[in-house]
């Protein structure tokens, strides 16, 4: 029996291509805000649904009372938080890494480009990364959020890449990662 991997959200404090450490360590504060308030512990499982399908167990800093007066906005914690749980689940889960942040009315948060650090040209962008959070939200409110942000990616279809729609949901937490394939018929990975 394979062990389950650990997502470390503190891990983001190293930062990405498109990430700078001191983001990546303020969206780690933020999940673990949005996990410690659903009443979720360290080692607590998160779910993955959709265009692939395992668990992996979050890890995450404790929460001080300063850090709760930091993130008292709730909608925009859990945007935040979910986009730290999104990066690391396309580091974990497919071949890409978050190259550069999109702009307004692309209909997407983030490019993807090769995390192979070999390739001709590591920071081509390859994909497309649009993710929502949800505090605390039933089945048919998480289905209908990956329906409205996989609507939403169609501005920049044109551009023949393929997206992913990444929702986290922390009461449960859960994930649903859909791919959006390119016209051809293909995700690349």
């Amino acid at each position: 029996m394979s062990q389950i991997q650990v997502l470390n959200l503190q891990s983001l404090d190293r930062g990405l291509p498109a990430i700078t450490p001191a983001f990546g360590a303020a969206i780690a504060e933020a999940g673990a805000i949005c996990l410690t308030e659903e009443a979720h512990k360290p080692g607590a499982a998160l779910e993955v649904e959709g265009e692939f399908s395992t668990t992996f167990k979050l890890d995450w800093q404790p929460v001080t009372e300063q850090t709760r007066r930091c993130w008292n906005d709730e909608e925009y914690t859990t945007e935040q938080a979910a986009y730290g749980v999104a990066f690391l689940l396309i580091l974990q889960l497919t071949n890409f890494t978050v190259i550069e942040r999109s702009r307004k009315g692309t209909g997407f948060d983030y490019w993807l480009g090769s995390q192979d650090s070999t390739a001709t040209l590591p920071f081509q962008r390859m994909a497309r990364l649009e993710v929502s959070g949800i505090r605390k939200g039933n089945r048919s409110q998480i289905n209908a959020r990956v329906k409205q942000k996989t609507e939403q990616t169609r501005a920049s279809d044109a551009q023949g890449l393929p997206a992913y729609i990444i929702v986290v949901e922390f009461s449960r937490p859960i994930s649903i990662m859909s791919a959006k394939h390119n016209p051809e018929g293909t995700l690349l990975q």
